[in-house]
């Protein structure tokens, strides 16, 4: 098919307008009108008219103003935000009440994006004066009154992988079964929500009639979204929902983890990373679509090749031994681990109990830092040259900066927030007085980044896809000498504390805790590896050691779980 219009009909119309033509000519008549009233002028008001995207003001100008105002306003509304352009060609008149025209039709839908083609009508003489014969057909190839005109963004096909580290599959795209609850087929709203519940409880426990139904109860009266399943769970569990009033069943594409083993809130942020790759190579598309939405062809449009896969960063391993370490606390609790020779992050995992704290707690959760401090105060100490007891807030606070800590990071895809620094008269105290100290916050994101200053000698530009790193204003210059001696010193210390004692049969692991007031922390080298953990209301002083010793267990087991 020609998008641009069918060559043949462009064809057979030219000779079909050449023929009245010659015939208009042999019997005396003139071509060539004023072309400020009549017919003709009511043909060139039509195009302006359209070309101002009146479609009330074009409608009148036809012998069916009721039918083309609303198809009309139909493609105004489907092909914007494009602009109109159209122009008349030529026009025959045949006799006193009879006219004949053809026209180009144009439209730009943004740089590179424009569609032209060729129309041909008939204008006639009425009892209210010259009106164009309505037919859709008049201002666009192949539309009538049953069908719609859409302009639409189309995806290049195979799409764009997401892989690991290690080039393994990490995110593929899958049809995905969506199970809703429709409010408005089902009179027992509360009898379907805990039967639902009841139906997905192998695969989805935490999900409950009473969440089901205070979603409903928000929803006002419009269908929800209960769980996603895979296919393979789909099939268990389908003849259990298919009974229950207000249950729909719909499939569709949706990007998930090819390992249902991964979960993160890295893989939201790869996956905002994967649509904007997507974006940045979709085609467009004029097409028809049937009154209940059904697709019936392309009229024009132009679509790309797919961009490139996508290399996140996640070591689906280390993850894998993350997300154990995670879920073996009764409270909130984060990890965040980073390569510090490159930035990065190859893991990042919160447990349940975070998550409804917010779905991307491990980057934008910020909290006082409590004895971690101590860090912050070695670093003023010595740059400084001041005692540690001599530190104020704000020379900690500078201190954490230079660690990363505080720094605003832009990297695509992803959320985040490394700490909050204090400001104004909390900055000039000092850190031994009060509680000024906890004004200085940090995400278990932003400790992490610092733990990987610690072992890199100079804070790393993150990054969650390889070749992409962050971008900030900040200077990120290498650590002094005796600041990144006294910071591993105290890692190396710290590994040896008492509160750390289950972290002793890991050779090489460097690190430093800290349990104050409702926040347990823990920062941690190990070869090319840092990582941070924050614990909320941590049961012991030897929580996050513990924590960590989890994750460093499961790392070691044969398949990293």
């Amino acid at each position: 098919m020609d998008v641009w219009g069918s060559r043949r009909f462009r064809v057979r119309g030219a000779i079909a307008l050449a023929a009245v033509a010659a015939v208009a000519i042999g019997m005396g008549s003139c071509a060539v009108r004023d072309r400020k009233t009549g017919a003709e002028a009511v043909v060139e008001d039509f195009t302006t008219a359209i070309d101002k995207r009146d479609y009330d003001g074009a409608a009148q100008l036809t012998s069916y103003p009721s039918g083309a105002s609303a198809t009309l306003k139909q493609v105004f509304a489907g092909l914007d935000p494009g602009k109109p352009d159209y122009h008349v060609t030529q026009y025959i008149g045949l006799d006193n009440t009879t006219g004949l025209f053809s026209m180009t039709g144009a439209w730009n839908f943004g740089e590179n994006r424009n569609w032209k083609y060729d129309l041909q009508g008939t204008v006639r003489k009425l009892s209210v004066g010259w009106r164009i014969s309505w037919d859709p057909t008049v201002v666009m190839p192949q539309l009538d009154s049953k069908h719609t005109v859409k302009l639409v963004s189309t995806e290049a096909l195979p799409p764009p992988k997401v892989n690991d580290i290690v080039g393994a599959p990490l995110l593929t795209e899958q049809n995905i079964n969506v199970i809703e609850l429709d409010p408005a087929k089902t009179t027992d709203p509360v009898a379907s929500t805990n039967a639902l519940a009841d139906a997905i409880s192998p695969v989805a426990p935490l999900i409950t009639g009473p969440s089901l139904m205070q979603q409903l109860s928000a929803s006002k009266g419009k269908p929800i979204t209960a769980v996603d399943l895979r296919d393979g769970d789909f099939a268990i569990l389908q003849p259990r929902m298919a009974n229950i009033p207000g249950v729909v069943m719909l499939q569709q594409p949706k990007l998930v983890a090819a390992d249902r083993r991964v979960w993160s809130p890295l893989l939201d942020a790869l996956t905002n990373v994967w649509k904007t790759n997507r974006d940045q190579h979709a085609g467009w598309g004029v097409q028809l679509f049937e009154p209940d939405g059904k697709f019936v062809t392309q009229l024009a449009g132009e679509q790309g090749p797919p961009g490139p896969d996508i290399a996140a960063t996640m070591d689906q391993r280390l993850q894998r031994a993350a997300e154990d370490a995670v879920v073996s606390v009764g409270t909130a609790a984060s990890i965040v681990a980073i390569q510090p020779s490159s930035g990065a992050v190859v893991a990042a995992a919160q447990n349940n109990y975070a998550s409804q704290v917010g779905d991307n707690v491990a980057f934008t959760g910020t909290y006082p830092v409590g004895g971690l401090i101590e860090l912050f105060k070695n670093v003023a100490a010595v740059t400084k040259k001041k005692a540690p007891q001599d530190v104020s807030v704000g020379d900690a606070a500078d201190a954490a900066s230079m660690l990363g800590v505080g720094i605003d990071f832009k990297i695509p895809g992803l959320e985040e927030t490394t700490g909050r620094l204090p400001t104004g008269q909390n900055a000039a105290e000092n850190v031994g007085r009060g509680n000024a100290a906890d004004s200085l916050q940090a995400s278990p994101w932003g400790m992490a980044i610092a733990a990987a200053a610690v072992a890199n000698g100079q804070v790393p530009k993150p990054m969650i896809t390889i070749g992409q790193p962050a971008t900030t204003e900040a200077d990120l210059a290498a650590l002094p000498g005796d600041v990144t001696d006294r910071l591993r010193g105290m890692l190396h210390d710290g590994a040896g504390a008492p509160e750390n004692v289950s972290l002793a049969r890991y050779q090489g692991v460097q690190a430093y805790s800290a349990t104050s007031g409702t926040n347990g922390w823990l920062i941690a080298t190990m070869g090319d590896l840092a990582f941070a953990i924050h614990i909320d209301s941590p049961d012991a002083g030897d929580a996050p050691a513990r924590m960590a010793a989890r994750l460093l267990r499961s790392l070691a087991s044969p398949d990293g779980a």
